[in-house]
């Protein structure tokens, strides 16, 4: 072998070493949850989460559950919302159009000064209300709110030979203080498949 072709074989050998190997192709598809359709599908998109919240504030000002009030508009806080799916969900994101939606109904007034554990979500506000209070002779108290929200992502996989189902649950639940009573509640899902194909060359 002359040298030309021991140098033309070593660049064959350095291409082959250097090209990509089967790659996993995955298409995406969004399905009814209800629905017997399976697509490939591995992520929810933020503008999901964002329609599946839409969804749930709708039906929760449709109810009406928040004019069973003497004075409204009813006062809420917000509780938590916890992640217990496998996927990094901004929750804090999610909280806030959630609130931001309820506020712009005229429905109902969300609260920053009630917080879990006694934290309030905005203590100057907090502190500013209690001192505006002292220095009109007042006795210092937090108005507590009518209700309180709470809720959960939930996921769940059923595999089907090569193929897994994945649903994506999420629950919310409104809760009257007074009497501690779940007074609404609701749930939106989103599922998906996915099913991994090789693709060789």
């Amino acid at each position: 072998m002359n040298q030309r072709t021991l140098f033309v074989a070593l660049l064959g050998a350095a291409a082959l070493a250097l090209a990509p190997a089967p790659a996993s192709a995955n298409t995406v598809k969004k399905v009814d949850p209800k629905s017997k359709v399976v697509v490939n599908a591995t992520q929810i998109s933020p503008s999901e989460w964002t329609e599946a919240a839409d969804k749930l504030v709708t039906n929760l000002l449709d109810s009406e559950v928040l004019l069973q009030i003497e004075h409204p508009p009813a006062v809420m806080a917000i509780s938590r919302i916890r992640n217990d799916t496998t996927m990094q969900i901004d929750i804090a994101s999610l909280t806030k159009k959630i609130r931001v939606a309820l506020n712009q109904s005229g429905k109902i007034l969300t609260t920053t000064t009630v917080g879990l554990g006694g934290q309030a979500e905005d203590p100057l506000a907090k502190e500013s209300a209690e001192y505006a209070q002292f220095m009109g002779g007042q006795k210092q108290e937090t108005k507590m709110p009518d209700y309180t929200l709470s809720g959960k992502i939930q996921e769940s996989r059923i595999k089907q030979g090569r193929e897994t189902l994945i649903t994506y649950t999420f629950q919310l639940s409104l809760t009257e203080v007074r009497s501690g009573l779940a007074v609404w509640e609701a749930e939106e899902a989103i599922a998906k498949t996915s099913k991994k194909s090789v693709v060789g060359w």
